[in-house]
């Protein structure tokens, strides 16, 4: 991930946008608000996409961008300066300018590869051995089809199968060592008892692929045949690649499920996911069998603020709500535990303005069993979950004689800091009278035995944000984000072909690219880069652009380099792939444009707005686009055709 990437990826454009003083409220699954740019204060035309993270006026301004573009016009900053600034935020360092190898700029692409040739060697072993296949069939009640769809594997017993499969293939020891497929014995080890100084590191294990979010292979999660073995679950280590606290299994194929369902359920186990996806609930992840973080929670922020943990009663039961309140996060950071934190996630709760709830699982079921059992049950589960706080209160109460003075007194003082720790006035009061309704007390005594807790204060004013939910329609946004990355990388290796693509797309009938048609700040910046470097005849294009280019955007420029620096097809054909993606991009920009304006337009009838008819004409200016692009796309298939 790019600090850029990183940057974006722990900033909520939401909190960024109302913190400068902009009330947005949602609209569908957006927010809209008065544009801080210019003084309309009459239609709320200002739009904020969080799925994108980027924003958009359809009024005076008609500008829009990423949360960099945002900085840098509300603050009147550069590129550097807005970059510098959000890093500082976000908590994220911006390295030095290092020149890098192309065997450097390869590095990743190369792991990843060779974990997608694991998938494969893994996945033969797993249809060569039918014990394993029954267990995955028969006990686990896993479909061929889903076996092939997750990409299920085994690892053969034995510690040399995978490293002697490999290096047969031209793979060195350091490129398994690196990528994790292979451990290291220590010297003393190796020098006294061992032929070889390394070994496979999963033996004997079902192998589950994991992916990042964008279905990118990272690394490997692996679950014990044999009981007696341990480790039960076994990760990769971390690698450039694979970073526990930052992936959520599952998260590539639940991304469209949770948009769609607005809700994200978080289970302990890959095999659980799995099967819930098997079963059709699909908006369902699970964290690396450590304590939840909050770069994983705000992950899945992006795509949802209404998070259910369905923990597994092993888990959940009294002992590790305790351990949850009274320890720190490091202390349950165990591999195969799901850490439930829960002061931890109030807080978390409260920072990334989300709901999170708890879902307990009964009779000792895990939830694939659940599902097994009764696929309707877990639905009924899942829409009954608990705020955490009432979770705590019912788990704690358990089996306690709450006649005794003593045990009503220790459940109080677990619970009222969890209580103070929430933002809202409002909750904090309801909780208190649900505790003393539970505990027989009058509520007087409890706010009487309020604990100060050091070290530990309310945001308040503008930091506690209050959003009206309005209905409205809802808006399916597509990120265009690798769309954008191909036409720039591509132009910036090439951009003499940018007067080409130019003159195509007028043929199309079709305006020439310009930096608007991008939504990403630093895109935007090289594509005028781009665009400078062909309107002057001193220097070679490419040449120009390097030079020109800023400190701030070498490790964009390096990366998008990296993505497309083997392009060994044909101008022509390189052209024909320019011009469908930026069909492609204008056409997913005016979609979503189109369906808020819609919006907007609604909404300003139903209040009497005379900008209404100013949102119908924009309405029918972004439908003849979409007409327009349909109609060159229907022209380059016949001539290809042709």
């Amino acid at each position: 991930m790019s600090t850029i990437d990183e940057i974006k990826s722990r900033i909520d454009i939401v909190d960024l946008v109302s913190e400068a003083g902009v009330k947005l409220r949602k609209a569908g699954r957006n927010y809209t608000g008065f544009c801080p740019f210019h003084d309309n204060k009459h239609t709320p035309a200002f739009v904020v996409w969080p799925e994108t993270g980027t924003w958009r006026c359809f009024g005076a301004c008609n500008e829009g961008g990423d949360i960099f573009k945002f900085v840098m016009k509300r603050e009147n900053l550069d590129f550097k300066e807005a970059l510098n600034k959000l890093a500082a935020r976000a908590g994220v360092e911006v390295p030095a300018y290092t020149k890098q190898t192309p065997e450097q700029k390869e590095a990743y692409d190369q792991l990843r590869q060779l974990l997608e040739e694991a998938v494969v060697y893994y996945r033969s072993h797993l249809f060569n051995n039918k014990d394993v296949l029954d267990y995955l069939r028969e006990k686990r009640g896993l479909t061929d089809s889903t076996i092939e769809i997750f990409g299920l594997g085994y690892a053969p017993p034995g510690y040399d199968n995978l490293l002697k499969h490999f290096t047969s293939k031209g793979y060195s020891e350091e490129d398994l060592i690196d990528v994790g497929l292979l451990s290291v014995r220590d010297d003393e080890e190796h020098n006294t008892q061992y032929a070889t100084r390394t070994f496979d590191r999963f033996r004997n294990r079902i192998m589950i692929p994991i992916r990042d979010e964008q279905g990118r292979m990272a690394g490997f999660g692996a679950r014990v045949v044999n009981p007696d073995d341990i480790p039960k679950f076994l990760n990769s280590p971390e690698t450039p690649i694979f970073s526990k606290g930052r992936l959520l299994y599952g998260l590539d194929r639940a991304r469209k499920p949770i948009r769609m369902a607005d809700q994200a359920v978080i289970v302990e186990g890959y095999l659980d996911v799995i099967a819930l996806h098997q079963a059709g609930y699909e908006n369902v992840v699970s964290p690396m069998g450590t304590a939840l973080t909050e770069d994983q929670l705000r992950l899945l922020k992006r795509f949802t603020r209404r998070i259910v943990l369905a923990l597994d009663p092993d888990t959940a039961g009294q002992n590790a709500v305790l351990r949850g309140l009274d320890a720190a996060r490091s202390a349950m950071d165990k591999e195969g535990e799901l850490g439930f934190d829960a002061r931890g996630l109030l807080r978390n709760e409260s920072r990334l303005q989300a709901d999170l709830r708890v879902a307990s699982m009964p009779d000792d079921l895990d939830p694939d069993e659940i599902v097994a059992r009764d696929k309707d049950e877990w639905a009924r589960l899942i829409e009954n979950a608990k705020p955490i706080v009432t979770h705590v209160m019912e788990t704690l109460a358990a089996g306690q004689n709450l006649n005794d003075p003593k045990v009503k007194n220790q459940i109080a003082a677990q619970i009222l800091p969890l209580i103070e720790d929430l933002p809202n006035p409002l909750e904090r009061d309801t909780y208190r009278q649900a505790l003393a309704r539970m505990l027989r007390v009058d509520e007087r005594a409890l706010m009487g035995a309020q604990p100060q807790v050091p070290g530990v204060r309310r945001q308040r004013g503008a930091q506690q944000k209050q959003v009206i939910e309005k209905p409205g329609v809802a808006v399916s946004v597509a990120s265009s984000k690798k769309g954008e990355e191909y036409v720039v990388g591509v132009l910036f290796q090439k951009p003499e072909l940018l007067y080409r693509l130019d003159r195509l797309l007028q043929e199309y009938g079709l305006a020439p690219l310009d930096a608007q048609d991008f939504d990403y700040t630093d895109h935007k910046l090289l594509f005028g880069l781009i665009r400078e470097s062909v309107e002057q005849y001193k220097t070679d294009h490419h040449r120009f652009v390097v030079e020109a280019l800023p400190e701030s955007l070498e490790a964009r420029s390096r990366e998008l380099t990296r993505q497309t620096e083997k392009l060994e097809k044909k101008d022509e054909k390189l052209l024909e792939e320019l011009l469908r993606g930026v069909i492609k991009l204008r056409r997913v920009a005016a979609g979503e444009n189109l369906n808020q304006l819609r919006f907007l337009q609604e909404e300003a009838h139903q209040a009497g707005d005379l900008r209404a008819s100013s949102y119908m004409e924009l309405v029918l200016q972004h439908t003849r686009l979409l007409r327009e692009l349909d109609d060159a796309n229907r022209r380059m298939s016949q001539k290809r055709v042709e």
